[in-house]
């Protein structure tokens, strides 16, 4: 039984990744997104794997791998609380150097690994993003890589196109406070063309869980 205390999301975000526990108890409010393959249970519900919700004042149920982030509705002004995070965090393409990056908008914590999964923090504060299309991850080398992303502040949707051009847009998720876009990848882990768009101002998390193979990798750079 583990309970992993995350620092990237501070000060603005309390961020807890569990392990094996029976119980959990959530205070005030928290978003809740289950990382593992079996259902997290509260009351007479459950969040299924990669399924998240907002919790409020309740106890969680067979938390056998899940993220716990509070702080996200602790603000009164969400303009002035959305610049204060672009004071912190650098721009995603200074810290990711990914061309289609350049000169957009884009905010990003620390990312931190524990194990296979990595969780980093991003703020999009232009409407619209344009974050631009991509379906590949370079920081991944081998197949099975899994990415979803949970909604903090504001609003948005995960796009999905048939080509790199929007004009071949197939499909839309909307994003508010506390949802998780349903996985893109198939069975072998490929990707369509995607990306974030704004509809507000907002703040989400990106979750990366990597298949074995990429942590030895990984552990043979570091």
């Amino acid at each position: 039984m583990t309970l992993h205390a995350i620092n990237i999301g501070r000060p603005f975000f309390e961020i807890t990744l569990i392990e094996g526990e029976d119980t959990f108890e959530v205070g005030g409010s928290a978003i809740v997104l289950n990382l593992s393959q079996s259902p997290l249970k509260l009351e007479a519900q459950q969040l299924a794997s990669l399924q998240s919700g907002i919790v409020r004042s309740a106890t969680l149920h067979e938390v056998n791998w899940a993220v716990v982030i509070e702080g996200f509705e602790d603000y009164e002004d969400e303009a002035a609380f959305c610049a204060e995070v672009r004071r912190t965090w650098p721009s995603a393409f200074d810290m990711r150097g990914e061309e289609r990056l350049r000169g957009v908008e884009h905010y990003m914590s620390p990312k931190v690994r524990i194990g296979e999964v990595a969780l980093s923090l991003y703020h999009s504060a232009s409407v619209p993003l344009n974050v631009g299309l991509h379906r590949d991850h370079p920081f991944c080398p081998v197949p099975g890589f899994r990415e979803v992303h949970t909604q903090l502040v504001g609003f948005g949707k995960m796009q999905q196109c048939r080509e790199r051009d929007l004009s071949t847009l197939y499909l839309e998720e909307y994003l508010a406070p506390g949802t998780t876009h349903r996985p893109m990848y198939d069975a072998a882990g490929n990707y369509p063309w995607h990306q974030f768009e704004t509809i507000t101002p907002s703040i989400f998390m990106a979750v990366e869980l990597l298949p074995a193979e990429a942590l030895h990798l990984l552990e043979d750079v570091n």
